[in-house]
């Protein structure tokens, strides 16, 4: 095998690879010796028939196997032999190739830069921590209160209003036609909860028992059933019962109800719970703030293809979160206007995914076989049962779809090696002041998976404040919109990962089964399936 350099460019290679007929042929005998003893022809014995008939009838595909076993090992033995690291999938190209001919291919790829000693003497580091409050652990358990509530048959001459539960029976049509799964009895419809399409829960306001009344309602144009999409329906509803909620009594009895000794040791795990939280929000900003510190004393070149395919990534989910705003076309136009913003953030990502790497593996850090069996059977269980065991094999025979599946631990491990090494001051402060901490940090910036990552680091040049305004019409936005001030956060939620592989081809996860009668407004959300990062 002859290998030339024909670029050499940054951290772009390429090569051109020569291959002689001499070895392809080689190959190809060999290809015969191993399949010759199991071809079966009419007229010869199992095991002896001629090789000349065996290459006459299977000589192509004996020659594009041997072929593509050369490549292959030729590409390997040029990557060791220039202790290439590449940063994405080689594209490999044959050049020119055909009977009696050498073999010439050409290899391009982009490799992983050297990361400088990382700089990570002096760092230094503030701890906002925040106690849980009395009148926290109230709501806490009202909440608690409110999601176990129950119901009682209510007077005979009481309407329904807002909070209260109607048992209905009803039945839907479409230009006066019944449709499909349209009828339904004794359905239980909590007035308020936002459970049922637009306008179906308001109409029920007011009706009393035994009462029949006819609703006019509206499809929405997502209704996951097709031929309801965006049309009229009238449904015919008879009321058979109202239920007001039963006052809830939150003392001794309500904690023994759930298992518990009484209303002490519930105040207790609820406050417990709160603390996990608050720790949470410390770390998230104590994680922001490292990195910053990270970023801004490290500048390395890193490879456009990671760039490329990390802000390939950002766009994807932006563009999905962007559908589902009030107003699409203007959340596109706003992301159009900050596309450079986004690439870089990309190319941030990129270098900290890089850096914390160097840093992990110069410090040590590891992540054991028991975590990663124990990441493995986590994953899992967000599939059917049936697909389990195949998602299981598929990442034990998939490095990248390990690596994304040990990428966010690693990171964790490696973010508390360095917090375990900084300098860092305590400050207690109050929920409010730590949000507000974390609010101007995100403001302005993206975050979001990368490296496999979903965690709360890195940020862009922090450019304008969250708007008030949007962060108020997100309180009233429906269920499946995302929070204004998610959104007002969503650039630097973008930057909070360093980029690597993507899982490939996952086993298929159950889908809820939609019925067209009860008019429900809120679908499952689908989650964006994995990219493929191979390269050509």
């Amino acid at each position: 095998m002859q290998t030339v350099e024909t670029l050499n460019q940054g951290l772009r290679r390429a090569y051109r690879i020569t291959i002689s007929r001499k070895d392809i042929d080689a190959r190809v005998d060999g290809e015969l010796k191993r399949v010759a003893p199991q071809i079966r022809m009419p007229g010869f014995r199992p095991g002896k028939v001629p090789p000349n008939l065996v290459r006459k009838m299977h000589g192509a595909a004996l020659e594009q196997e041997a072929l593509n076993s050369a490549v292959q090992q030729g590409v390997q033995q040029l990557m060791d032999e220039q202790k290439l690291r590449p940063a994405m999938q080689p594209s490999v190209e044959l050049e020119d190739a055909g009977p009696g001919k050498d073999a010439v291919v050409k290899v391009e790829l982009e490799t992983l830069p050297e990361v400088p000693e990382p700089k990570v003497d002096g760092l230094k580091l503030e701890r906002l921590t925040v106690e849980p409050t009395d009148a926290e652990v109230d709501e806490a358990l009202e909440r608690l209160a409110s999601g176990q509530k129950g119901f009682e048959p209510a007077p005979k001459a009481h309407a329904a209003a807002i909070g209260d539960l109607v048992v209905i029976d009803y039945e839907g049509s479409v230009d006066g036609e019944p449709f499909e799964g349209g009828k339904g009895d004794s359905m239980r419809v909590e007035l308020g909860s936002g459970r049922l399409i637009p306008g179906f829960e308001d109409q029920l306001v007011g009706a009393k028992a035994n009462e029949q009344r006819t609703l006019s309602v509206t499809f929405p144009e997502d209704y996951p059933v097709a031929y309801l999409k965006g049309r009229d329906a009238k449904f015919e509803v008879t009321v058979g019962e109202v239920q007001q909620p039963r006052a809830m009594q939150l003392d001794d009895s309500f904690a023994q109800a759930m298992g518990l000794e009484g209303i002490d040791q519930l105040r207790q795990l609820l406050r417990g719970q709160i603390e996990q939280e608050l720790n949470g929000l410390t770390r998230t900003h104590m994680k922001r703030k490292l990195l910053d510190q990270l970023a801004a004393s490290h500048d390395f070149e890193v490879p456009p293809s990671m760039v490329e395919a990390e802000f390939q990534q950002i766009w994807q989910q932006l563009e999905h979160e962007a559908s589902h705003e009030e107003d699409p076309a203007a959340a596109r136009a706003e992301m159009e206007a900050e596309r450079d913003d986004y690439r870089a953030i990309a190319e941030r990502r990129v270098r900290l995914g890089l850096l914390l790497s160097e840093i992990g593996q110069r410090a040590g850090v590891q992540v054991s076989d028991t975590e990663m069996n124990q990441l493995i059977a986590q994953a899992a269980q967000q599939y059917r049962p049936e697909d389990r065991q195949k998602f299981v094999e598929y990442v034990r025979n998939e490095p990248m779809a390990a690596a994304q599946l040990r990428a966010p631990l690693f990171e964790d491990k490696v973010v508390d090696h360095l917090f375990a090494n900084a300098e860092i001051s305590d400050r207690t402060v109050t929920r409010e002041a730590l949000q507000a901490e974390i609010e101007s940090v995100e403001t302005g910036h993206v975050h979001g998976p990368g490296c496999g990552h979903d965690h709360d680091h890195d940020h862009a040049p922090k450019t304008k404040k969250a708007s008030p305004k949007k962060a108020k019409a997100a309180d009233d936005a429906p269920v499946e919109d995302k929070p204004a001030k998610e959104r007002a956060a969503k650039r630097a939620k973008a930057e909070d990962a360093a980029p690597a592989p993507a899982a490939e081809d996952k086993p298929a996860k159950a889908k809820p089964k939609q019925d067209a009668a009860a008019p429900a407004a809120d679908k499952p959300a689908k989650k964006p399936s994995a990219k493929k990062t191979g390269g050509k």
